[in-house]
């Protein structure tokens, strides 16, 4: 996988449930997951139709979380909208929970964006049972060297 790419993340019904203008219940594994994305040199873009106070809100509630983004409803942090131009950002990828098919959740989320990760264990889970090989042996050697 590429490192550095943009991502836009939303963040009603994507980070937290939807209960708009208030802040729902943070989704499973979302902070954990958009953590290790940053800590692989991704920049993430928060993308939201939040605006004003409940923008603030947003920011503010993933900060006290563990996550700063390089932008806000922009493609980068010094960009100004001004007025008859397009809101559209520019990402590599979007990440949101109207996506077709709905939202998969953040473990998904992870596997699509880390491909090579999920093929070495898929590997590690097919050699389970060959001695010498499996993760289990993996974990023996590192807790008895």
């Amino acid at each position: 996988m590429q490192t550095g790419m943009k991502i836009a993340v939303d963040f009603d019904g994507t980070i937290v449930e939807h209960k708009y203008p208030a802040i729902g219940k943070e989704r499973m594994f979302a902070f954990q997951t958009l953590k290790a994305l940053q800590k692989q040199g991704h920049m993430l873009v928060l993308w939201t139709l939040r605006s004003g106070d409940s923008l603030q809100e947003a920011v503010e509630y993933c900060r006290k979380n563990g996550i700063e983004f390089y932008a806000v409803n922009s493609s980068f942090p010094e960009e100004v909208f001004e007025e008859g131009q397009s809101r559209k950002i520019d990402a590599d990828v979007f990440i949101d929970d109207r996506n077709v098919g709905g939202f998969p959740g953040w473990g998904e989320i992870w596997h699509m964006l880390n491909p090579d990760e999920n093929l070495e264990f898929q590997k590690e889970m097919r050699n389970l049972g060959r001695p010498g090989r499996g993760i289990l042996t993996r974990l023996k050697n590192v807790f008895t060297s």
